[in-house]
């Protein structure tokens, strides 16, 4: 990924933390807004990446929405193969799906997070994916 975009991104995602933190509800919709401008300019490009767009999703409240461009996310971290993302965002989706009430896709997203996070350091993550993978399987 360009390491300008990266910075930008992480700078963005600090902001937007902040923003909701102290409730400034203003600046959270300016730096959502920039956010997602720089996902869209960089979309189908050689600059587009999964973290732009797992990053906008993280901090969208619509769960539906966060859901979609999480996977817009997800389709960006098959096209470069990238275990890390793929099990984070599956993880991400299944994660609002169970808010939703939708078990079944919680699974078979938890199911591909799994055999993603096969390849990862990230022992937490993996954790997490089992765990809650567990749970709904067990309920």
């Amino acid at each position: 990924m360009n390491t300008k975009i990266y910075k930008h991104v992480h700078a963005l995602a600090k902001d937007l933390l902040q923003a909701s933190v102290r409730k400034n509800q203003a600046n959270f919709d300016e730096y959502y807004r920039e956010l997602q401008q720089v996902c869209e300019d960089n979309e189908d490009t050689d600059k587009d990446h999964p973290v732009q767009w797992e990053t906008l999703a993280d901090f969208t409240d619509d769960l539906s929405l966060a859901i979609t461009i999480y996977e817009k996310a997800l389709v960006k971290a098959q096209a470069i193969n990238s275990k890390d993302f793929l099990s984070s965002i599956a993880f991400a989706i299944a994660s609002l799906q169970v808010e939703l009430g939708d078990k079944e896709s919680a699974i078979n997203h938890l199911e591909s997070a799994k055999i993603n996070s096969n390849k990862i350091a990230d022992k937490d993550l993996k954790a997490e994916i089992d765990d809650l993978l567990t749970a709904l399987k067990n309920t």
